[in-house]
């Protein structure tokens, strides 16, 4: 049994006491995202501050916290906030959460998060589902002594994002009326936002949309064994697209007022699934 399974399964083990509540689905908040907590009909809220060997979320825009509950009928577990890279945490400790949620039983994920759009057709506010990822220019959370208990040593990732599930997301933005964008995401490390040289390197390489999380998650959530469903909302084109800087305040406006419909889509896609 490694460390970092130790460690798990202590957090795990400190979770067991405040809740029994086995998720079926996970979903992770993105930046200025965090109002689909509310939807949840919530049965508890743990801080990760009080969870012993955990890591802490600092970005402003993300409270920290898992959030216990039910949507409907179905039992949920939500990242309201996440962790980063950037923040100065190991890649095993980014991961960290994914991992714990496939241990306490979620089959499902749905990863959110804010990006920057790269895709010409892309605009500020629109929303896109993720249907590939480039993860080239991060390191991979799976580096190192493998986790066995959680899965095979060279995990497959052709098709990280269950076509199944992307496919009914799509079928709930059209009943909504949300113009639902596809695309390839591209994870950097951040907390530094792109140049314009490589906005234009990136774009050659296929991607559509940019940002400072989620692939790696995408990638821990595949070794376990969960089906990943992903989607990101485009607050702001990337550097070199259009002539306005770029700030984490335009993130968590652009973010905010987008959150109507997000949460609606998450939450109807939730239902289908």
């Amino acid at each position: 049994m490694t460390t970092a399974y130790k460690k798990m399964n202590n957090c795990l083990s400190q979770i067991r006491k405040i809740t029994n509540l086995n998720p079926e689905i996970a979903i992770v908040l993105g930046s200025g995202l965090g109002s689909f907590a509310k939807k949840v009909k919530k049965e508890c809220i743990i801080p990760y501050a009080d969870i012993e060997d955990f890591p802490v979320s600092t970005n402003k825009m993300h409270k920290g916290r898992f959030v216990l509950g039910y949507i409907e009928d179905f039992p949920v577990i939500v990242m309201d906030g996440r962790i980063h890279y950037y923040e100065g945490y190991t890649m095993e400790q980014v991961v960290m959460p994914i991992r714990l949620m496939s241990m306490m039983g979620a089959q499902k994920i749905v990863l959110t998060n804010a990006a920057g759009g790269i895709n010409d057709t892309f605009y500020p506010g629109c929303l896109m589902a993720i249907t590939d990822h480039i993860t080239s220019f991060i390191p991979s959370p799976l580096i190192g002594e493998n986790i066995k208990e959680l899965g095979i040593r060279f995990p497959d990732m052709t098709n990280i994002y269950d076509q199944k599930l992307t496919e009914v997301m799509r079928k709930c933005a059209k009943n909504l009326d949300i113009d639902l964008k596809s695309g390839v995401y591209l994870q950097t490390t951040g907390p530094n936002y792109e140049t314009p040289a490589e906005i234009r390197a990136y774009k050659t390489l296929g991607a559509d949309a940019v940002g400072m999380s989620t692939a790696c998650e995408a990638m821990a959530a595949v070794h376990c064994g969960m089906k990943v469903c992903g989607i990101s909302c485009i607050t702001n084109m990337a550097a070199g697209i259009s002539d306005s800087p770029l700030d984490d305040k335009e993130v968590g406006e652009i973010a905010s007022g987008s959150s109507g419909i997000f949460s609606q889509l998450i939450y109807n896609t939730i239902l289908s699934i």
